[in-house]
């Protein structure tokens, strides 16, 4: 009783401690030019992408930066962004990938250089850290923080070209692996992705304030309806915009076969994230169709494992004829990270996170629909609490295909020894999470689900990385 009193008051006091029992969510960027109050904007748009990051976050407006520990909530209110003046203005709200936890690794990053003050923001992580690090090192510079980010910032701090825009794109092309980013300067911003395009950044403008609309940049679509702003459209794989008092310039500084994260179709983005046209729910209701397709199992009744299985359980219910039913209901006041000191605790977490309706189980063969399988430690774990509910029969069906590979581009996964698919096969698997059946949506059918207008990377799923990522496969 004591561990499990321990539990509810570190979990309440929010002292966190990350464990690796699954895909953790990235950062988001925002950028917000030509709005009188372009700080509250930015706030608002990082609400909405909280999912992507939950650590800290930040926002840069004209000279001043504020950036804390946290929920977008509890760091930005109407007295802090009275201190954020301007018309201009990015912004991030992190997970940790690439550098450690702290304030010294949140974002935006700042620094002052021949051409102003500036400031950066980025999503992904970049390959070659190191190698960039020690030749900037090399040359004088200190860093403040273990962030890829601010290498590339450094970067464009130290080079020789005479206009920002040539040394954020001279950066760019030393820099290898996953980067959208933003940058502010007295100019204006810059938003740029890396020539594979791996991690999303799109493009908005609001209603005219002035002599122009307001644009916009933020990882997802979805930052733009609190701000009534419409879609313009992506900033492509390898492109640089930039944004000044003259005007919107577009330009191609690299490229290279694109390489989509899949992953942000299977689970990253928000639901109502829209992309070539079409939410992410809908793709994901698509992949639970395709699965009920390939991977059919008798049963009574279809559960998704909340909140990220629901569009493809919906999916998979529709296809097979399967009644689908909320038969696990999901406590939304347990956050996502929290103390879990214990094998014992760290039971007694899921059980506070997800609570079984016996009367839609007992009795019943449950067809249990998730995004994805990391570890098996979790579903297991929901598996024990499904037949201690009754059920006859469980059989979990999985709308991606096993994860083999660790992600360097931007995603925080377990090593490859930790990914239970890398080291066990499906039987293996389901005996594990002690399953009567396990099943997963294939390769094929995952890309036809997601929408074949794009190149994907599928490395997490085929140890097939795009750019050469040797060096990084055995650090821990």
């Amino acid at each position: 009783m004591r561990g499990f009193l321990n539990f509810l008051f570190f979990s309440s006091a929010k002292i966190i401690r990350r464990q690796h029992l699954g895909f953790k969510d990235e950062c988001a960027v925002v950028g917000v030019y030509g709005h009188p109050t372009a700080s509250y904007l930015a706030a608002v748009c990082l609400f909405a992408l909280q999912h992507r990051g939950q650590e800290a976050a930040g926002i840069m407006a004209g000279l001043r930066l504020h950036k804390r520990r946290g929920l977008v909530r509890d760091i930005f209110n109407k007295r802090s962004l009275n201190k954020l003046p301007g018309n201009n203005a990015i912004g991030h709200t992190r997970y940790s990938t690439a550098g450690g936890k702290g304030l010294k690794n949140a974002q935006p990053f700042m620094a002052e250089s021949k051409f102003g003050r500036i400031g950066l923001a980025h999503n992904g992580n970049l390959t070659n850290t190191a190698k960039l690090k020690q030749q900037l090192e090399r040359k004088g510079v200190r860093f403040e923080s273990s962030s890829d980010s601010e290498v590339l910032l450094q970067l464009i701090v130290a080079s020789e070209s005479s206009s920002l825009s040539e040394a954020v794109k001279a950066a760019l092309k030393k820099a290898e692996g996953a980067f959208s980013v933003v940058v502010l300067s007295p100019e204006g911003i810059i938003a740029a992705r890396d020539p594979h395009g791996f991690r999303p950044l799109v493009m908005g403008e609001t209603p005219s304030t002035g002599d122009r609309p307001c644009v916009i940049f933020a990882s997802e679509t979805c930052a733009f309806g609190p701000v009534q702003a419409s879609f313009i459209g992506e900033v492509g794989p390898g492109e640089m915009v930039q944004i000044t008092r003259q005007g919107i310039k577009r330009q191609t500084y690299a490229s290279a076969p694109e390489s989509y994260c899949i992953f942000e179709h299977v689970y990253f983005s928000r639901p109502d994230a829209c992309l070539d046209g079409k939410s992410e729910d809908a793709r994901r209701y698509e992949m639970g169709r395709r699965l009920a397709e390939e991977r059919p199992v008798k049963a009574d009744v279809v559960i998704p494992i909340p909140d990220s299985g629901k569009p493809a359980a919906l999916g998979f219910a529709t296809r097979s004829g399967i009644p689908y039913r909320m038969g696990l209901v999901r406590n939304h006041y347990i956050g996502r990270t929290f103390i879990e000191p214990s094998q014992a605790e760290r039971d007694n977490g899921v059980k506070l996170k997800l609570n079984p309706v016996r009367d839609l189980i007992e009795g019943r063969h449950v067809v249990l629909v998730d995004d994805s399988l990391v570890r098996g430690t979790t579903i297991r774990k929901i598996i024990r609490m499904v037949r201690a509910a009754g059920a006859k029969s469980v059989h979990v069906r999985i709308a991606c295909p096993p994860t083999v590979s660790p992600c360097f581009y931007g995603v925080d996964t377990p090593t490859k020894a930790q990914l239970i698919a890398a080291n066990h096969s499906v039987e293996e698997i389901r005996r594990f999470v002690e399953a009567d059946s396990l099943a997963y949506l294939s390769l094929p059918a995952l890309k036809t689900a997601c929408g074949k207008t794009r190149g994907y990377c599928t490395a997490c799923f085929t140890g097939k990385y795009p750019t050469p990522v040797g060096h990084l496969i055995n650090l821990p």
